[in-house]
């Protein structure tokens, strides 16, 4: 396989945790292979007759805290003579970010696009787990509060959370006596033109919040996530313990039935999270997880994913 030309757009270096960000370890990758690679903001792309292009800066990175990358000098680039475009800039997939995937639609022709930028426009993180009929837990998506007591009576102990949220941001558990259900409606409904998303509690998740790496639709490597006492959030920014984990039967039928799909719609990195039974979100935007899966079983899913993309290109 040829060196790839790889353009990256992504959140500045600066703020990256090396020790935890997919994206750094992808980079990494990359650059291993002696690929080319070049880094660029969502505010660098433009459209112009046509044509996309970036104001990109060539990357190279190294495990060192504090000095772990060095950007070249601006460059402007037609992003159509790159061979690979990664889209790993971290939500809220808002406008801005649905707008990246528009503009970068126009280069698909002669450069891959991971993930494809129409699937992921098309595939919100808890929107696309409604379309896998019996995968997920009761949920309701609505403003309307009339609705959402109603779940309330029938479900007793729920969880409220933004539509489109990212990081456990925004996330309340609502138990039984809980006074502030009609509280959180309203701040939901003032800050939010979108629906909020209300599920039925699970506590399982005392056990975990399980994230599965499915690369090109097929199951890579899992990570079980325990939230901190007096936590509802398992996010391992939030406090979540990582742990080693295996998939059960019923977490292998969940793959087995979006697996299929994913890989249609070129979703080739994908981390979906599953609670007890249940599927609760299918991450498309910027999943996350490969270096702590790294750190308990050794497998390279960073290696694993840029040998998917270069089985695309061939």
């Amino acid at each position: 396989m040829k060196k790839l030309k790889v353009a990256i757009q992504m959140d500045p270096m600066a703020g990256m945790d090396i020790n935890g960000d997919s994206s750094f370890a992808l980079i990494e990758e990359a650059q291993a292979r002696g690929f080319e690679v070049l880094h660029y903001s969502p505010k660098d792309l433009s459209f112009l007759d046509g044509k996309v292009t970036a104001r990109v800066r060539s990357l190279k990175v190294r495990r060192i805290v504090g000095d772990h990358f060095t950007l070249g000098a601006e460059a402007k680039v037609d992003l159509s003579t790159m061979d690979v475009v990664l889209l790993r800039q971290d939500p809220p997939f808002d406008m801005a970010y649905i707008t990246t995937t528009h503009i970068l639609e126009h280069i698909q022709a002669t450069t891959l696009v991971v993930n494809d930028p129409v699937a992921v426009r098309n595939a919100p993180e808890k929107l696309y787990a409604t379309h896998f009929d019996g995968l997920m837990p009761p949920t309701l998506i609505t403003h309307n509060r009339d609705d959402i007591l109603a779940f309330r009576v029938a479900h007793k102990d729920i969880i409220l959370k933004p539509l489109y949220g990212n990081g456990g941001a925004g996330v309340f558990h609502v138990t039984p006596g809980d006074e502030n259900l009609n509280s959180l409606i309203e701040t939901f409904t003032t800050f939010y033109r979108e629906p909020m998303i209300v599920q039925k509690y699970l506590p399982e998740i005392r056990q975990g919040d399980k994230r599965i790496i499915l690369i090109d639709g097929e199951v890579a490597g899992a990570l079980n996530r325990v939230p901190a006492e007096g936590e509802a959030r398992s996010n391992l920014h939030v406090g979540g313990r990582p742990e080693a984990s295996t998939l059960t039967k019923r977490e292998q039928e969940i793959c087995a039935a979006i697996g299929p799909d994913l890989k249609k719609q070129g979703l080739l990195f994908v981390g979906i999270d599953v609670i007890g039974h249940w599927l609760t979100e299918i991450n498309v935007t910027s999943p996350t997880g490969i270096q702590e899966i790294a750190r308990f079983d050794g497998t390279n899913l960073a290696g694993l994913i840029w040998d998917a993309i270069e089985r695309r290109l061939k």
